[in-house]
C-alpha cells in the first residue's frame, strides 16, 4: 500500500501540472473577487471565508477526472481489479495520494489568500482548519464520480456535475464553521463536528461506490 501511495502521489503531481495548476487556479479565483466586489475591506473580510472555500472547491475539482485515468491508460487498472488486495482499500489509498498531491497544497496556500481577503488571524486559522478537515471529503466524493467516468474519453465535465451537488454539505458546514470562529454568539464546534462526520461518512461511502463502479465498468 505504501508503494501504491507513493506511485499515485508522483502521478498526481506530474499529471496536468498537479498541485501547481490547482494552486494557481485557486489563487486566480480568489484574486478576481475583489475586482467585482470593490475596495470595501470590511466586506471582503466578511465574505472571505466563503470565497476561499468556493475557490478551494473549484480547484479541487480540476484533477478528479484523472484519479483512475492513468491506470486505465497504461492497463494497470485491470491488474488492480484482479489483485487480492480489497479494491476498496486500493481506492482509499489512491484517494489519499490524490488529496496530498492536489488538495493539501490548497490548504497550505489558504492563509496567503486569507490575507489577500483582509481576514484576521482567527478567520484564517479557522478556514485552514476546516479546509484540512473538509477537503478530503471532496476527494472521496470525486473518486466515485471518477470511477463512473473512467471509461469516457472526456469525463471531466461529468465528474464535476456528479461531485458538485454532493459537495454542497461540505461547503455549507465548512463555511459555517469558519464564520462561527469569528462570530462570538455562534458556536464553532457543532458545524465543525458535522464537517468531520461528513468527511468520515464519505471516506467509507466514496471508495465503496468507486470500487463498485470500477467493477461494473470492467464487466
Amino acid at each position: 500500500m505504501i508503494a501504491l501511495f507513493l506511485r499515485d502521489l508522483k502521478l498526481s503531481v506530474r499529471a496536468g501540472g498537479g498541485a501547481l495548476i490547482g494552486v494557481l487556479f485557486f489563487m486566480t479565483v480568489v484574486a478576481v473577487i475583489p475586482f467585482g466586489v470593490g475596495p470595501d475591506l470590511n466586506l471582503l473580510s466578511r465574505i472571505g471565508p466563503a470565497i476561499v472555500w468556493i475557490g478551494a472547491l473549484l480547484a479541487a475539482l480540476l484533477g478528479l477526472d484523472r484519479l483512475f485515468q492513468a491506470d486505465r491508460d497504461d492497463g494497470s487498472l485491470d491488474l488492480v481489479l484482479m489483485q487480492e488486495t480489497p479494491l476498496v482499500l486500493t481506492v482509499f489509498v489512491k484517494c489519499l495520494a490524490h488529496w496530498v498531491a492536489t488538495s493539501l497544497p490548497l490548504v497550505i496556500a489558504s492563509p496567503l489568500l486569507g490575507l489577500f481577503m483582509n481576514m484576521n488571524e482567527v478567520a484564517i486559522g479557522a478556514v485552514m482548519l476546516t479546509l484540512l478537515v473538509g477537503s478530503p471529503a471532496i476527494t472521496f466524493i470525486g473518486a466515485a464520480g471518477a470511477a463512473v467516468a473512467v471509461a469516457l474519453p472526456r469525463g471531466g465535465l461529468l465528474v464535476s456535475i456528479l461531485v458538485l451537488p454532493l459537495a454542497i454539505p461540505v461547503l455549507i458546514f465548512g463555511v459555517s464553521a469558519s464564520y462561527a470562529a469569528v462570530e462570538d454568539p455562534a458556536p464553532f464546534m457543532p458545524p465543525f463536528l458535522f464537517l468531520i462526520a461528513i468527511t468520515l461518512f464519505f471516506a467509507v461511502i466514496g471508495p465503496l461506490a468507486a470500487a463498485l463502479a470500477l467493477r461494473s465498468s470492467s464487466d
